[in-house]
């Protein structure tokens, strides 16, 4: 397993398993599928409802607290300082854990300042590996970033063959701030992503798939990536891009699909902001 050194020297799986919109009653299984295929990370959220799953699952697993690592996230209606804790106690319970690998603020609204120094309390205690951000656009990470005393280990935003965030990975290079991949396979834009000639060709070349070329053009960009799946064998074709290298060309050609525009999760569309405010 490739991993990638955090700013404060903690070491991540470059690839992980994500579960958002894994139903609950399919995590445990889908987790436990994925442990036993190799994965060392798992990414869930307090807002995916399927934190205590996830716990049943590393339970389940056999495997030692050491050889994984985990990550959560903290949802916008819990950064008041007093809720901020609360809510970390609620996922420590659910997950079963006496300490956590990186904890995540889930987007950047309302007082995540207040949030973001609870974490870094967190932190310092040892109770958290490390912290970091998810949705946060370079302008709002640097502003955090020159306020506050801990820099994010990692930023996680919406990442994939159509929407690559270059500029976005420029800025997180340059203050040290790992590019972490959520919706690596682009979700509903799986079929323009995957039907593109240039990337069916690659996955030919290698006698692989489409969406294995797509992961391991993030990997080979330094970034982490998170796939998801409730399928055994989807778990396991996700995984499996270890064993090749996409050439200079290649990686050239991918990078001519990007659009440069987020499809998912940009944080600056207002729907989405009216969204996570009422959830």
């Amino acid at each position: 397993m490739k991993t990638i050194r955090l700013n404060n020297g903690v070491m991540m799986p470059a690839v992980g398993f994500g579960v958002y919109q894994i139903a609950p009653e399919a995590t445990e299984r889908a987790v436990g599928d994925a442990l036993e295929v190799g994965y060392r990370m798992i990414d869930t959220a307090a807002s995916y409802f399927n934190e205590e799953q996830v716990g049943n699952a590393i339970r389940s697993s056999g495997l030692k607290r050491e050889e994984l690592f985990v990550t959560t996230k903290l949802w916008v209606q819990d950064y008041e300082y007093d809720d901020a804790l609360r809510a970390f106690d609620r996922s420590m319970k659910a997950l079963g854990l006496d300490y956590l690998d990186l904890f995540l603020l889930h987007k950047p609204y309302g007082n995540y300042y207040a949030a973001w120094r609870e974490l870094e309390k967190l932190h310092d205690e040892g109770i958290i590996r490390a912290i970091g951000v998810s949705n946060f656009d370079p302008g709002r990470l640097i502003d955090l970033i020159e306020f506050n005393e801990i820099t994010p280990a990692v930023n996680q935003i919406e990442t994939h063959l159509l929407c690559q965030r270059q500029i976005a990975h420029q800025w997180m290079e340059k203050y040290h701030v790992r590019h972490m991949a959520y919706a690596p396979l682009g979700q509903g834009h799986k079929n323009e992503m995957f039907e593109n000639p240039a990337v069916a060709e690659i996955a030919k070349v290698h006698g692989k798939t489409p969406a294995q070329i797509a992961l391991r053009f993030l990997m080979q960009n330094d970034v982490i990536v998170i796939p998801k799946s409730a399928h055994e064998e989807r778990i396991k074709e996700n995984f499996n891009i270890f064993d090749f290298m996409l050439s200079a060309s290649e990686m050239e050609q991918l990078r001519s699909m990007d659009t440069a525009t987020p499809m998912i999760g940009d944080p600056e569309n207002p729907e989405k902001t009216e969204f996570a405010m009422t959830w």
